[in-house]
């Protein structure tokens, strides 16, 4: 009996050893936008966070373009060994109908981790547009002014992009699309009035709109932000049935090892718990995922059928 327990234990041991092997080297996660923009907002600090709790390195890669298109196939090109990971979003779901010629797949290539952040758009307005005070000031412009207003995007194919095609649909208005290589970029053309307003994730535009230096006319969530708790939802400013929202969120690839996976989203989790990661996440006006890789995968298939009717309602295809 002693011996069988023995056993036992022993087998315990090589098996808690085995799960904790994984990382034994630095971990890449690509971000397929330019530095500055919204799924750096939270990549980087999660990044930060697993160097400092997992032992090993983890680095951010930035590679933009193309609506974040760019980095994902660069993602999906790479080994499944459990040292590359992909900090995407909800952008990736619209590019599956958006762009006619993907050279990756998101439900084949990539394998669902967690969301790691939901985060409201909000439609702001450069302050050199005295006139344009409300999401009614706005839309009367733009009746009057047909293609005089454009919009920034962190680029084509992004929630930024579509939540403007969405609002152009639902209102018959006629503003003008300049898609970045990134929320970034784009928020710097903003700040200095090259582009005239965006339907911006709210990490990037709330110290902005704080600041005094961009003007915000309504969230697109169906309830207020509590980073902005005075700026109205798109409903409650004029525009009944419109909803948007932005989500970040962390994928492995196809072939990654089980033990890989599972520490992954164990050690994502309790970061996104941590008081540490409640802080910044709630600077951003951003409330934390941390659905399971289950949940994660259901909620994918449904994004995608959801902005596949935007995408085909708003005649928005990009040949890539």
């Amino acid at each position: 009996m002693l011996r069988i327990l023995i056993c036992a234990l022993l087998a315990a041991f090589v098996a808690s050893a085995h799960a904790q092997s994984w990382p034994a080297k630095p971990v890449t996660m690509v971000n397929p936008f330019a530095p500055g923009g919204g799924v750096d907002a939270f990549g980087r600090p999660l990044s930060a966070y697993l160097s400092k709790t997992v032992g090993q390195q983890f680095l951010v890669e930035n590679i933009a373009g193309a609506g974040g298109t760019l980095g994902a196939a660069s993602a999906a090109r790479r080994p499944g060994d459990g040292y590359t990971f992909f900090l995407g979003a909800v952008h990736h779901t619209i590019a599956e109908s958006l762009y006619t010629k993907l050279t990756y797949s998101l439900t084949k290539d990539f394998v669902p981790v967690t969301v790691l952040a939901y985060v409201p758009n909000v439609v702001v307005m450069h302050p050199k547009h005295t006139n344009i005070n409300s999401l009614k000031d706005l839309m009367a412009f733009a009746k009057a002014n047909p293609g005089k207003l454009n919009y920034g995007s962190a680029g084509s194919g992004t929630t930024h992009h579509l939540a403007g095609e969405l609002f152009k649909t639902m209102t018959g208005l006629d503003l003008t699309h300049v898609p970045y290589k990134g929320a970034g970029p784009m928020m710097t053309d903003l700040l200095a009035g090259q582009v005239d307003m965006a339907f911006d994730g709210m990490s990037t535009s709330a110290p902005q709109i704080k600041g005094g230096k961009l003007k915000a006319l309504a969230v697109t969530t169906a309830t207020r932000s509590f980073a902005v708790p005075n700026v109205p939802t798109m409903q409650e400013a004029g525009l009944p049935g419109y909803e948007v929202t932005t989500w970040y969120a962390l994928w492995s690839l196809k072939g990654t090892p089980k033990e890989a996976l599972d520490r992954m989203y164990q050690e994502t989790v309790k970061a996104l718990h941590s008081p540490e990661m409640k802080v910044i996440w709630e600077a951003q006006g951003a409330t934390a995922g941390g659905e399971t890789p289950e949940k994660f995968a259901a909620m994918i298939n449904t994004e995608i059928a959801k902005w596949a009717k935007v995408v085909k309602d708003a005649d928005a295809k990009i040949d890539n």
